[in-house]
């Protein structure tokens, strides 16, 4: 394998698509890892600076083959939502192979899960990590073996902690629904309540972020945040696509008690039952500390990322 200067672990997601763009946009090679070829394939055939690399995570010889003549990770390995144990395991192998390759830097993709229920508002980095459920204390498990590594000087490392997200072609948003709605008619099932607080981040907006990131040598040995772009609800997203449609959409809210019913028969729905604080309970960022480390933070605004997903979706 040849030497890039960054890998992405974990890449085929939305997050990872759109960091790859990031770094295509510059010239810059990049290797992206992950189990599945013909995903990686898809998604990154196509780019001629994108070199595909297939790893598995519990064997510690393709983890490190996988690492080799790397300088930086960006790290966005994902579970099925009722796996979160794993996360710490992959953590560990990921770090010790990573390690092992000669690997220098890993910013980790976060989330704000490890801060359990906000005390304050906005929050900002240095707000407690007390997680009450299992989903955050075993992403608060992996950011501590990340953050020891590089106490320890192991490894330099960060974590970036992103909120929601949403954007083009992006089927894992709970605004998903209402865009599909909006173009092939039917109704929008959604995760209620709808008029509290909420912030999205536009998953184009995250890459740039992220590969400035990544070069940025006082980023690391801490947690930052990029915020969404404002403070919205759910419901006045409807409304916005809603006015961009010309005609309003049939909504369907399920609330904690329903999600509990789906549950019944929907994995993924009881797994987001201990998650539903964050509806009701929200958790919004104060990035103010990462414009300081970067600078400007172009963000897209709501009603243009809505119309760039409604655009984005066969008419």
């Amino acid at each position: 394998m040849r030497h890039v200067r960054v890998a992405l672990f974990g890449a085929a997601g939305a997050i990872g698509q759109s960091i790859a763009k990031a770094f295509s946009a510059h010239g810059t090679p990049y290797r992206v890892v992950g189990r599945s070829r013909d995903a990686l394939a898809a998604a990154f055939g196509a780019d001629p600076l994108a070199e595909i690399v297939t790893w598995n995570p519990d064997d510690p010889a393709s983890v490190q083959a996988a690492a080799a003549g790397v300088d930086v990770i960006v790290y966005l390995v994902g579970v099925n939502y009722w796996q979160f144990d794993l996360h710490p395991r992959l953590m560990k192998q990921t770090l010790d192979g990573a390690i092992a390759a000669g690997v220098k830097r890993l910013v980790l993709i976060g989330t704000v899960y490890p801060y359990g229920r906000p005390r304050t508002t906005p929050v900002r980095e240095e707000h407690p990590r007390e997680p009450h459920t299992f989903k955050g204390r075993m992403r608060k498990a992996q950011e501590d073996l990340l953050l020891a590594a590089h106490a320890e000087g192991r490894i330099q490392a960060t974590v970036l902690r992103l909120p929601d997200f949403y954007g083009p072609g992006v089927d894992k948003s709970f605004l998903h629904a209402a865009f599909i709605a909006a173009v092939n008619g039917g109704v929008a099932n959604m995760i209620g309540p709808l008029d509290k607080s909420h912030e999205f981040v536009f998953v184009p907006d995250v890459g740039p972020v992220v590969a400035r990131l990544t070069d940025t040598p006082n980023a690391y040995g801490r947690v930052w945040h990029l915020a969404g772009a404002g403070v919205t609800t759910q419901r006045a997203l409807i409304e916005e696509i809603e006015q961009q449609i010309g005609h309003r959409l049939r909504v369907r809210v399920a609330g904690k008690t329903m999600l509990r019913l789906i549950g019944l028969f929907n994995p993924l729905m009881r797994e987001m039952v201990e998650m539903h604080y964050l509806l009701t309970d929200p958790v919004l960022m104060d990035d103010s500390a990462l414009q300081g480390l970067l600078g400007a933070l172009p963000k897209t605004p709501y009603a243009e990322g809505v119309r760039r997903c409604l655009a984005a979706l066969p008419q």
